[in-house]
């Protein structure tokens, strides 16, 4: 069984150490995933799941496609056969995020450390911890940084290949994304983002009712008592 307490203390090290090796290739891959916060802050409301942590996966999972599940990246109509397989058919992509977050293992909704170190290693925990037991750091989080060299799993539950990572991985893909949006950081529970209530209209002020215009010999009576001298 994987130590979780030795893994966070060890991707905490790595985020404070961490380097960009493909520093050019995250810049326009992070403007794109922020440039989605809202359907992402979405899914956040839902599950309380930062929605910096939804997008990185969600380009991790299916290159951000919005016709993808957000557990595995298959068809978001079809029954997924990869892992978690038997999920769907789902009416948007956000139920499919929120499954994937809330029923599915490592049922990220119920952490409640989003600090650097917890979150790289939920990340790591949803992709699976193959690489933690081997003794090696994800490429699902570290791809494009000088924390990773060389090892993927190609196929689930298959053994770790000597390729080196193509993607890139999530720890770079949030450092690029805090250059855009300062309001990502690791200081604990997201602050959950909920719609702005609209202001009332206010009230209707009745309009003061026009004086009624006095003719004949009453308004002649009145002009007499109140000609000025």
């Amino acid at each position: 069984m994987t130590d979780l307490i030795a893994l966070k203390a060890a991707n905490t090290r790595r985020w404070a150490n961490a380097k960009l090796t493909r520093g050019p290739e995250f810049g326009p891959v992070a403007k794109r995933l922020v440039a989605a916060k809202q359907r992402y802050v979405t899914v956040q409301n839902r599950t309380g799941v930062p929605w910096f942590f939804i997008a990185v996966t969600h380009e991790r999972e299916s290159s951000q496609n919005f016709n993808g599940q957000l557990g595995q990246g298959d068809p978001l109509h079809s029954v997924s056969v990869h892992v978690p397989a038997g999920r769907g058919p789902f009416a948007t992509w956000e139920d499919s995020a929120v499954d994937a977050l809330v029923n599915c293992n490592p049922f990220s909704s119920r952490n409640k450390d989003w600090s650097a170190g917890s979150l790289l290693t939920e990340l790591e925990r949803y992709n699976g911890l193959a690489y933690a037991n081997a003794g090696r750091p994800s490429p699902y989080v570290w791809s494009g940084t000088d924390q990773y060299s060389i090892g993927k799993i190609i196929v689930d539950h298959g053994p770790i290949e000597p390729v080196v990572d193509q993607q890139l991985g999530c720890a770079g893909l949030l450092m690029a994304m805090m250059l855009i949006d300062p309001s990502i950081t690791f200081t604990g529970a997201p602050r959950v983002i909920l719609p702005t209530a609209p202001k009332p209209p206010p009230p209707d002020i009745p309009k003061p009712t026009p004086p009624v215009a006095k003719t004949g010999f009453w308004a002649s009576l009145l002009a007499i008592f109140t000609r000025k001298v």
